[in-house]
């Protein structure tokens, strides 16, 4: 067998061993991932602790409002928001890696509007999830506490 060919069956191998090797790596990860959202952030009751721009604190305008991440797979899902006997209904949707949230609510009642936007996490360290707009380099926060 010539040394080339000999190269050759050694090499498509290795490369089929590391692309295998990388793909589930990226899938544990990936899985550890959900679970841990799943486990921490899915179907539980958050309130709002800051809402606050530049110039303005809105924290005031949610109390007594309660947040839930509903689950339709670990990407995206139902918002259910509570307040007392009312109820509101919007979407979730987080990237692959869980760093960005994309949160759209109902215009009614009107401070659902400044939470309608993407945002990227800044903290994650529970209870508290620290939050910024994503892609931008505004002067807002929001924090929610998981109850």
């Amino acid at each position: 067998m010539s040394s080339l060919k000999k190269t050759f069956f050694l090499i498509i191998p290795s490369l089929v061993i590391f692309t295998s090797c990388k793909k589930l790596v990226d899938k544990v990860t990936e899985t550890q991932l959900e679970k841990y959202f799943e486990a921490n952030v899915l179907n539980r009751d958050f309130i709002i602790t800051l809402a606050k721009d530049s110039t303005s604190d809105f924290t005031s305008n949610y109390n007594s409002y309660v947040f839930v991440l509903q689950k339709t797979d670990y990407y995206h899902g139902p918002l259910k928001v509570t307040k007392g006997s009312n109820v509101y209904m919007g979407t979730w949707v987080a990237n692959e890696d869980f760093g960005k949230l994309d949160i759209a609510l109902p215009a009614m009642p009107p401070e659902f509007v400044f939470l309608t936007r993407s945002w990227r996490f800044t903290s994650k360290n529970l209870p508290e999830l620290k939050f910024a707009p994503w892609g931008s380099n505004a002067q807002i926060a929001l924090n929610m506490y998981r109850q």
